[in-house]
Protein backbone atom coordinates (compact mmCIF):
# COMPACT_ATOMS: atom_id res chain seq x y z
CA UNK A 1 0.00 0.00 0.00
CA UNK A 2 1.14 3.70 -1.11
CA UNK A 3 1.19 6.69 1.25
CA UNK A 4 0.94 9.92 0.00
CA UNK A 5 4.58 11.49 0.44
CA UNK A 6 2.90 14.88 1.16
CA UNK A 7 0.07 13.30 3.69
CA UNK A 8 -2.97 14.58 1.52
CA UNK A 9 -5.35 12.19 3.43
CA UNK A 10 -8.11 14.23 4.83
CA UNK A 11 -10.63 16.50 3.71
CA UNK A 12 -13.26 18.32 6.56
CA UNK A 13 -16.58 18.79 5.96
CA UNK A 14 -16.15 21.78 8.81
CA UNK A 15 -13.61 23.83 9.51
CA UNK A 16 -14.11 25.69 12.63
CA UNK A 17 -13.48 29.24 13.59
CA UNK A 18 -10.33 29.82 15.29
CA UNK A 19 -11.89 31.04 19.00
CA UNK A 20 -14.40 27.92 19.04
CA UNK A 21 -12.56 25.14 17.83
CA UNK A 22 -11.40 23.81 21.11
CA UNK A 23 -14.52 25.33 23.60
CA UNK A 24 -17.22 22.90 21.67
CA UNK A 25 -17.39 19.28 20.23
CA UNK A 26 -17.16 19.14 16.40
CA UNK A 27 -18.72 16.52 14.14
CA UNK A 28 -17.76 15.91 11.01
CA UNK A 29 -17.04 13.50 8.02
CA UNK A 30 -13.47 13.46 6.51
CA UNK A 31 -12.79 11.56 3.15
CA UNK A 32 -9.87 9.00 2.64
CA UNK A 33 -7.27 8.53 0.01
CA UNK A 34 -9.37 6.08 -1.15
CA UNK A 35 -13.11 8.03 -1.15
CA UNK A 36 -14.62 6.37 1.84
CA UNK A 37 -16.15 9.21 4.08
CA UNK A 38 -15.52 8.52 7.69
CA UNK A 39 -17.28 9.72 10.57
CA UNK A 40 -15.47 11.89 13.35
CA UNK A 41 -15.72 13.61 16.21
CA UNK A 42 -13.70 16.11 18.20
CA UNK A 43 -14.16 16.89 21.62
CA UNK A 44 -11.98 19.69 23.29
CA UNK A 45 -9.58 19.54 26.73
CA UNK A 46 -12.00 19.26 29.90
CA UNK A 47 -11.39 21.99 32.39
CA UNK A 48 -12.98 19.92 35.12
CA UNK A 49 -10.00 17.28 35.89
CA UNK A 50 -8.92 15.27 38.96
CA UNK A 51 -5.45 14.54 37.69
CA UNK A 52 -2.60 16.68 39.33
CA UNK A 53 -2.37 17.56 35.96
CA UNK A 54 -3.91 20.01 33.98
CA UNK A 55 -4.88 19.16 30.36
CA UNK A 56 -1.94 20.00 27.32
CA UNK A 57 -3.38 22.48 24.40
CA UNK A 58 -1.12 21.40 22.13
CA UNK A 59 -1.52 17.33 22.32
CA UNK A 60 -4.82 15.55 20.87
CA UNK A 61 -5.40 11.98 21.06
CA UNK A 62 -6.44 10.24 17.93
CA UNK A 63 -8.82 7.12 19.12
CA UNK A 64 -9.11 4.37 17.36
CA UNK A 65 -11.93 1.66 18.49
CA UNK A 66 -11.54 -2.17 18.16
CA UNK A 67 -13.53 -4.19 15.52
CA UNK A 68 -18.06 -3.69 15.85
CA UNK A 69 -17.21 0.21 17.89
CA UNK A 70 -17.95 3.32 16.46
CA UNK A 71 -17.92 6.65 18.28
CA UNK A 72 -21.13 6.36 19.36
CA UNK A 73 -20.80 3.29 21.60
CA UNK A 74 -20.77 4.18 25.26
CA UNK A 75 -17.52 2.28 26.00
CA UNK A 76 -15.96 4.44 23.58
CA UNK A 77 -17.21 7.70 24.82
CA UNK A 78 -16.06 6.54 28.17
CA UNK A 79 -12.63 6.46 26.68
CA UNK A 80 -12.61 10.06 25.17
CA UNK A 81 -14.36 11.73 28.38
CA UNK A 82 -10.99 10.09 30.23
CA UNK A 83 -8.61 11.00 28.25
CA UNK A 84 -10.38 14.74 27.77
CA UNK A 85 -8.61 15.57 31.21
CA UNK A 86 -5.01 15.12 29.16
CA UNK A 87 -5.67 17.13 25.96
CA UNK A 88 -8.51 17.00 23.13
CA UNK A 89 -9.50 14.14 21.62
CA UNK A 90 -10.28 12.97 18.04
CA UNK A 91 -12.67 9.87 17.42
CA UNK A 92 -13.70 8.29 14.26
CA UNK A 93 -15.98 5.44 13.48
CA UNK A 94 -13.57 2.61 10.95
CA UNK A 95 -14.94 2.02 7.51
CA UNK A 96 -17.88 -0.14 7.60
CA UNK A 97 -18.55 0.72 10.90
CA UNK A 98 -21.68 3.21 11.99
CA UNK A 99 -22.49 5.95 10.20
CA UNK A 100 -19.12 5.70 8.38
CA UNK A 101 -18.78 4.63 4.45
CA UNK A 102 -17.17 1.78 3.10
CA UNK A 103 -17.07 -2.08 4.58
CA UNK A 104 -14.35 -2.83 7.14
CA UNK A 105 -11.33 -4.95 6.24
CA UNK A 106 -10.50 -5.78 9.25
CA UNK A 107 -7.19 -3.28 9.72
CA UNK A 108 -5.86 -3.13 6.42
CA UNK A 109 -7.21 -0.13 4.56
CA UNK A 110 -8.26 1.30 7.83
CA UNK A 111 -4.64 2.50 8.60
CA UNK A 112 -6.00 5.27 5.52
CA UNK A 113 -8.86 6.50 8.30
CA UNK A 114 -6.58 7.08 10.97
CA UNK A 115 -4.33 8.96 8.77
CA UNK A 116 -7.25 10.96 7.44
CA UNK A 117 -8.59 11.55 11.30
CA UNK A 118 -4.67 12.15 12.45
CA UNK A 119 -4.38 14.72 9.60
CA UNK A 120 -7.78 16.79 10.91
CA UNK A 121 -6.22 16.54 14.17
CA UNK A 122 -3.55 18.56 13.26
CA UNK A 123 -5.33 20.96 11.09
CA UNK A 124 -7.03 21.79 14.29
CA UNK A 125 -4.07 23.47 15.47
CA UNK A 126 -2.82 20.55 17.88
CA UNK A 127 0.90 20.58 17.29
CA UNK A 128 1.60 16.82 18.99
CA UNK A 129 -0.60 13.91 18.60
CA UNK A 130 -1.02 10.49 20.26
CA UNK A 131 -2.55 7.74 18.75
CA UNK A 132 -4.68 5.47 21.21
CA UNK A 133 -5.62 2.07 19.40
CA UNK A 134 -7.41 -0.98 21.16
CA UNK A 135 -7.63 -4.38 19.82
CA UNK A 136 -8.02 -4.15 15.97
CA UNK A 137 -7.48 -0.09 16.29
CA UNK A 138 -4.47 -1.27 18.32
CA UNK A 139 -2.77 -3.11 15.49
CA UNK A 140 -3.90 -0.24 12.84
CA UNK A 141 -2.11 2.85 15.33
CA UNK A 142 1.13 0.20 14.74
CA UNK A 143 1.09 -0.01 11.49
CA UNK A 144 0.34 3.77 11.03
CA UNK A 145 3.00 4.91 12.63
CA UNK A 146 5.47 2.66 10.83
CA UNK A 147 3.96 3.62 7.35
CA UNK A 148 4.10 7.67 8.31
CA UNK A 149 7.34 9.09 8.79
CA UNK A 150 8.17 11.87 10.34
CA UNK A 151 7.56 14.33 6.85
CA UNK A 152 3.97 13.66 6.24
CA UNK A 153 0.99 15.64 8.05
CA UNK A 154 -0.45 12.05 9.68
CA UNK A 155 2.48 11.04 11.32
CA UNK A 156 2.08 10.66 15.13
CA UNK A 157 4.33 11.83 18.10
CA UNK A 158 2.81 9.23 20.64
CA UNK A 159 1.66 5.41 20.17
CA UNK A 160 -0.16 3.21 22.43
CA UNK A 161 -1.73 -0.08 22.00
CA UNK A 162 -4.18 -1.63 23.63
CA UNK A 163 -4.85 -5.13 23.35
CA UNK A 164 -3.68 -6.01 20.00
CA UNK A 165 -2.24 -8.64 18.45
CA UNK A 166 1.12 -9.44 16.99
CA UNK A 167 0.06 -11.55 14.28
CA UNK A 168 -2.26 -12.52 11.96
CA UNK A 169 -5.12 -15.59 11.34
CA UNK A 170 -4.84 -16.18 15.10
CA UNK A 171 -7.71 -18.24 15.79
CA UNK A 172 -6.25 -19.59 19.49
CA UNK A 173 -8.93 -18.34 21.17
CA UNK A 174 -13.16 -19.40 21.08
CA UNK A 175 -13.86 -15.52 20.56
CA UNK A 176 -11.06 -15.46 17.81
CA UNK A 177 -12.28 -18.51 16.39
CA UNK A 178 -16.35 -16.42 16.37
CA UNK A 179 -14.54 -13.59 14.62
CA UNK A 180 -13.20 -15.20 12.13
CA UNK A 181 -16.49 -17.30 11.33
CA UNK A 182 -18.16 -13.31 11.31
CA UNK A 183 -15.49 -12.16 9.04
CA UNK A 184 -15.04 -14.67 6.20
CA UNK A 185 -18.77 -16.25 6.14
CA UNK A 186 -21.50 -15.28 4.52
CA UNK A 187 -23.84 -15.59 7.75
CA UNK A 188 -21.13 -14.33 9.94
CA UNK A 189 -21.32 -11.14 7.71
CA UNK A 190 -24.95 -11.10 7.87
CA UNK A 191 -24.95 -11.29 11.62
CA UNK A 192 -21.94 -8.50 11.46
CA UNK A 193 -24.30 -5.76 9.55
CA UNK A 194 -27.33 -6.57 11.43
CA UNK A 195 -26.22 -7.47 14.75
CA UNK A 196 -23.33 -5.14 15.46
CA UNK A 197 -23.65 -2.29 12.77
CA UNK A 198 -20.15 -3.47 11.20
CA UNK A 199 -20.17 -3.89 7.33
CA UNK A 200 -17.33 -6.04 6.48
CA UNK A 201 -15.60 -6.48 3.06
CA UNK A 202 -15.79 -10.23 1.30
CA UNK A 203 -12.85 -9.92 -0.20
CA UNK A 204 -9.49 -11.46 1.28
CA UNK A 205 -6.49 -9.49 1.73
CA UNK A 206 -4.59 -9.07 -1.48
CA UNK A 207 -1.71 -8.39 -0.45
CA UNK A 208 -1.48 -9.37 3.04
CA UNK A 209 -0.68 -5.87 4.57
CA UNK A 210 2.70 -5.73 6.96
CA UNK A 211 1.98 -7.35 10.64
CA UNK A 212 2.03 -5.33 13.69
CA UNK A 213 4.94 -7.43 15.20
CA UNK A 214 6.92 -6.35 11.63
CA UNK A 215 5.74 -3.04 11.45
CA UNK A 216 6.94 -2.01 15.83
CA UNK A 217 10.63 -1.81 14.47
CA UNK A 218 9.75 0.32 12.44
CA UNK A 219 8.04 3.24 14.63
CA UNK A 220 11.04 4.14 16.24
CA UNK A 221 11.97 6.90 17.35
CA UNK A 222 8.47 7.45 18.55
CA UNK A 223 7.69 6.58 21.63
CA UNK A 224 5.41 3.62 22.09
CA UNK A 225 3.31 1.72 24.93
CA UNK A 226 1.95 -1.51 24.63
CA UNK A 227 -0.92 -2.79 26.95
CA UNK A 228 -2.20 -5.74 27.53
CA UNK A 229 -4.41 -7.51 30.10
CA UNK A 230 -3.63 -11.02 31.70
CA UNK A 231 -6.88 -12.07 31.47
CA UNK A 232 -7.37 -11.40 27.81
CA UNK A 233 -9.30 -14.27 26.22
CA UNK A 234 -8.62 -12.98 22.78
CA UNK A 235 -5.28 -12.33 22.31
CA UNK A 236 -3.07 -14.63 25.56
CA UNK A 237 0.23 -12.60 26.69
CA UNK A 238 2.79 -14.04 23.88
CA UNK A 239 1.30 -11.35 21.69
CA UNK A 240 2.28 -8.18 23.73
CA UNK A 241 5.48 -10.19 24.42
CA UNK A 242 6.27 -10.40 20.84
CA UNK A 243 5.55 -6.87 20.10
CA UNK A 244 7.42 -5.47 22.96
CA UNK A 245 10.83 -7.77 22.27
CA UNK A 246 10.09 -6.47 18.31
CA UNK A 247 10.12 -2.51 19.82
CA UNK A 248 13.62 -3.22 21.66
CA UNK A 249 14.59 0.09 24.08
CA UNK A 250 12.16 2.36 22.04
CA UNK A 251 9.06 0.45 23.61
CA UNK A 252 7.34 -0.05 26.85
CA UNK A 253 4.81 -3.03 27.91
CA UNK A 254 2.65 -2.73 30.62
CA UNK A 255 0.76 -6.04 31.64
CA UNK A 256 -2.36 -5.33 33.40
CA UNK A 257 -5.10 -7.21 35.92
CA UNK A 258 -7.62 -7.27 33.06
CA UNK A 259 -9.46 -8.37 30.31
CA UNK A 260 -9.87 -7.04 26.42
CA UNK A 261 -9.75 -4.24 25.22
CA UNK A 262 -11.79 -0.59 25.71
CA UNK A 263 -14.60 -2.80 27.83
CA UNK A 264 -11.78 -3.73 30.24
CA UNK A 265 -9.54 -0.57 30.49
CA UNK A 266 -10.53 0.73 33.88
CA UNK A 267 -10.57 4.88 34.17
CA UNK A 268 -7.35 4.42 36.66
CA UNK A 269 -5.59 2.46 33.73
CA UNK A 270 -6.77 5.72 31.33
CA UNK A 271 -5.67 8.35 33.64
CA UNK A 272 -2.24 6.19 33.75
CA UNK A 273 -2.58 6.50 29.60
CA UNK A 274 -3.23 9.87 29.84
CA UNK A 275 -0.18 11.03 31.58
CA UNK A 276 2.13 8.73 29.94
CA UNK A 277 1.53 10.27 26.61
CA UNK A 278 1.79 13.83 27.97
CA UNK A 279 5.25 12.94 29.51
CA UNK A 280 6.06 10.80 26.70
CA UNK A 281 5.17 13.30 24.22
CA UNK A 282 7.27 15.99 24.87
Amino acid sequence: MSMDPAGRVARSTARPHSETRRHAPIRTFLHTVDGVTIDSVYDPPSFVYDSSRPPSRDLVFVVAHGFTGDVDRPHVRRVVKALTRYGAVVTFSFRGHGASGGRSTVGDREVLDLAAAVEWARGLGHTRVATVGFSMGGSVVLRHAALYGPESAARTDVVVSVSAPARWYYRGTAPMRRLHWLVTRPAGRLVGRYGFRTRIHHRDWDPVPLSPVEAVPKIAPVPLLIVHGDRDGYFPLDHPRMLAAAAGDHGELWIEPMGHAEHAVGDELLDRIGDWAVTAGG
